[in-house]
C-alpha cells in the first residue's frame, strides 16, 4: 500500500515505498521540486538537515527499534525529484529481486545522508561520479554485514538470515 504523510506546515512529506527493498522503507522528500543531488548548493543544507532530523525521528518513533537503519541518497535516483530513504538493513522483502536493488542500498551508490551535508557544507555542491556510480550497481553481490561474496539473489537472502542470527 502506497501511502504519504504530509505534517502541515512542514517543508517534507514523508512516503511509505510500494515495492520495499526491506521490512521498513520510508522516503523523505521536500515539498519544493530539487531535480537531483546535482541541484543542490549550500542554501539546500538547513533543508536536508531538516530531512535527516524528520527520518531519524520518523523511524524512532513508528519503527522497531531493534532494526538498524540507513539514511542516504542514491547517487542516480530513479525518482527526478530529490529524496531521503530510511531504510532498515534487515532487507527482508520479497520485492528485493535483482542484484542492482541490492548494491544501490549496500554500495557507495547509496551515499549516507550525513556524507551529503558534509560535502554541501565543505563544497557547496554535491559531486557524484555518474559512471563510476553505474559500475557499482554491476559488482558482485556481498553480505553487508560480513562481505560474503554470494552467488545470487536467493542465496544472499538466506545468508542475511543466518548472518543476522549470529550476531
Amino acid at each position: 500500500m502506497y501511502s504519504c504523510y504530509r505534517l502541515k506546515g512542514e517543508k517534507y512529506g514523508r512516503h511509505t515505498v510500494q515495492k520495499t527493498e526491506a521490512k521498513y522503507h520510508y522516503l523523505i522528500l521536500p515539498h519544493q521540486t530539487i531535480n537531483s543531488l546535482k541541484n543542490l548548493s549550500k542554501d539546500h543544507l538547513p533543508l536536508l538537515q531538516h530531512m535527516d532530523v524528520t527520518g531519524r525521528n520518523f523511524v524512532s518513533k513508528f519503527s522497531s527499534s531493534s532494526v538498524p537503519f540507513r539514511f542516504g541518497y542514491h547517487a542516480i535516483p530513479s525518482m527526478s525529484h530529490v529524496h531521503m530513504h530510511a531504510i532498515s538493513e534487515d532487507f527482508d522483502s520479497p520485492c528485493l529481486k535483482t542484484k542492482k536493488h541490492w548494491n544501490s542500498f549496500t554500495t557507495a551508490y547509496f551515499i549516507n545522508s550525513k556524507d551529503v551535508m558534509k560535502q554541501l557544507e565543505d563544497s557547496g555542491k554535491v559531486a557524484v561520479d555518474q559512471s563510476k556510480a553505474a559500475e557499482l550497481l554491476k559488482i558482485p553481490l556481498k553480505c553487508h554485514r560480513c562481505k560474503k561474496d554470494q552467488k545470487n539473489i536467493p542465496t544472499l537472502k538466506t545468508h542475511i538470515q543466518l548472518c543476522h542470527k549470529s550476531q
